[in-house]
């Protein structure tokens, strides 16, 4: 896909992503066609734009509405196994992802961030690091930003942008280039999307996949899957992690020989902080971003919420909110460290395997489990410990509380799944959560 005929563009997923996107091929002299698979949710959107939003739920509408234009962008909430893919494959139409969009109408150098777990947060950090060091960075792409919302910002106006790049995103991609490509860490995810593992996998390797000599892609040092996938790439590599270019030795952070900071003065220190660090020192260094920049923001970073973020500590009990975690592999990582914790899991499953959990049985002392894969996980656990099943947040946090003064451990909220069964997000999930934990608190947690 060398080029592609904008003039009339289908945008079909109006969420904040195809919103952005439908809104910067207007601005930019496009005939636009909309299509939700919930038309009456967005048409507020549709007649603010001046358009109609056509049903994609509906084949024979998806069929006429397709006809005639000219190329089809899909928003990363809509699964690759939709029947628009179909349609538009039997029109010959190019499917144009954001990220696409974004490198044909813009060349300000892009850093790039994929990854299972940790996203969001080596994002945060290598933004601020290039803050720190004078250089206008934005974050975009799986954030509040759209990377084609942000090619617009003039105040002040970016010099590079810092891309969070989900698989969702990265589905569609054959033109972006990021100078930086990072792939953090590889673990089953987003299965009901994707469909099976091997398409996660090849949505998530599209991140280097254009890249050229001069670029620079960063992978995990000890991961031979992530590396395997590497193999014949045309960029340079960075490893991070134990034994990789950017690691732990002894006392600090060291890039290539150079100490950059010293771990007791990070606030933030288990396994996969170092691990995020060591990922985010790579990538910010080679964007420009300057040591001493880079070990401030370091040591003056404390997380950001919903990731293992401390809510308080009321009868002896410590509670953590961590409802980002949404796969077994992020609830085991984050459980590194506890002793007897009791941990609040559940959610919405995304056709993963859940007994990896059970790799961190030796860090637990109890469970109590919510939403649809309660029972499951009661099954799960219960020959290894005692488990509950709770059927709403504030129960569920009454039950670990007292479990956890009873085995003076803390409680650790970490569904391992999606919150779309009781929630609208994961934030909304973790916000339920630390109201239970204050109602705690404040003696008002019983049930009347």
């Amino acid at each position: 896909m060398t080029h592609v005929d904008l003039s009339r563009c289908a945008v079909a997923g109006l969420g904040v992503t195809g919103r952005a996107v439908a809104n910067a091929l207007i601005d930019r002299g496009s005939q636009v066609v909309l299509m939700d698979d919930k038309p009456s949710a967005t048409t507020e959107f549709g007649l603010a734009a001046g358009l109609e939003v056509c049903d994609s739920s509906n084949s024979a509408d998806l069929e006429i509405a397709l006809s005639g234009v000219t190329a089809l962008s899909i928003g990363p909430g809509i699964s690759a196994h939709h029947n628009i893919y179909r349609i538009a494959a039997s029109k010959g139409l190019p499917v144009v992802s954001e990220l696409d969009l974004a490198a044909m109408w813009d060349s300000r150098p892009c850093a790039a961030i994929t990854g299972t777990n940790g996203k969001t947060t080596v994002t945060d950090l290598v933004t601020k690091m290039l803050l720190q060091s004078n250089i206008e960075a934005v974050a975009a792409g799986n954030t509040d930003i759209p990377l084609v919302e942000a090619l617009s910002i003039r105040d002040p106006t970016p010099e590079v942008f810092v891309v969070e790049a989900s698989s969702f995103r990265l589905h569609n991609v054959e033109l972006f280039r990021p100078r930086v490509a990072a792939w953090l860490n590889f673990a089953p995810d987003h299965l009901d999307w994707h469909g099976d593992l091997e398409s996660y996998a090849n949505s998530k390797k599209k991140i280097w996949e254009q890249q050229e000599a001069g670029d620079l892609t960063v992978l995990p040092y000890e991961d031979e899957f992530i590396n395997s996938l590497y193999k014949g790439a045309a960029s340079q590599l960075l490893t991070f992690g134990p034994g990789g270019d950017v690691s732990v030795q002894g006392s600090h952070i060291v890039d290539r020989g150079e100490k950059i900071v010293a771990i007791e003065k990070m606030p933030l220190g288990r396994p996969h902080d170092l691990l995020n660090a060591c990922a985010a020192v790579a990538v910010a260094r080679e964007m420009g971003a300057k040591v001493r920049a880079v070990e401030s923001v370091l040591i003056n970073f404390s997380g950001l919420s919903h990731r293992l973020e401390f809510v308080t500590k009321t009868g002896g009990v410590n509670f953590f909110n961590d409802s980002k975690a949404t796969t077994p592999h992020a609830t085991v990582a984050a459980l590194k460290g506890f002793e007897n914790a009791v941990l609040i899991v559940g959610g919405r499953n995304k056709a993963i395997e859940f007994t990896p959990l059970l790799g961190a049985i030796a860090n637990l002392g109890a469970v109590v489990c919510i939403g649809e894969t309660a029972d499951l996980l009661v099954s799960l656990f219960s020959p290894y410990m005692p488990a509950f099943r709770a059927t709403s947040m504030k129960e569920a946090v009454n039950v670990a509380a007292a479990m956890a003064q009873d085995l003076s451990g803390s409680v650790l909220l970490s569904p391992a799944c999606a919150s779309f069964d009781w929630y609208s997000g994961y934030e909304a999930r973790g916000d339920d959560f630390k109201k239970a934990v204050k109602q705690v608190s404040l003696g008002e947690g019983q049930d009347d």
